[in-house]
């Protein structure tokens, strides 16, 4: 019998999600970013708490002054949004897709009480839909 398809943000969000602090590097995020194959990643303090977002988008130009002015790139806190779109475990993933249609974030932290439990990009969403198609 196949699995029930998923219907909620819990079921096909990434729990152990690439996170970065105020006091990372621009370079070490970009690092961090290459690796993960992630257009960006959540910024939390030192309980875990969601406290902004930070996108390949966001430093590419502070990136590329500093590399011009030869400069040490700024650190994350001095770039990052403090405004985030983020969701709850338990938000529908067709909510979320109606939501992702526009120029939406491709990536979304996923919090519980304030603390990041996780992230959903927009692969995750698209994922999750063809599996509910077929299901």
């Amino acid at each position: 019998m196949p699995s029930k398809a998923p219907t909620i943000v819990r079921e096909i969000m990434s729990r152990d999600c690439y996170r970065v602090t105020g006091k990372t590097s621009v370079s070490t995020l970009a690092k961090g970013l290459a690796l993960h194959r992630l257009p960006g990643a959540p910024v939390v303090d030192e309980h875990d708490r969601l406290i902004g977002f930070i996108s390949e988008q966001d430093v590419l130009g502070k990136v590329l002054e500093s590399s011009y002015l030869n400069e040490e790139p700024p650190l994350v806190r001095e770039l990052m949004r403090n405004e985030v779109l983020a969701v709850s475990p338990t938000k529908s993933i067709t909510d979320l897709a109606q939501e992702m249609l526009g120029a939406k974030p491709k990536v979304y932290p996923v919090t519980e009480q304030g603390h990041l439990v996780g992230i959903v990009t927009r692969r995750d969403v698209l994922s999750a839909i063809l599996r509910m198609r077929h299901s």
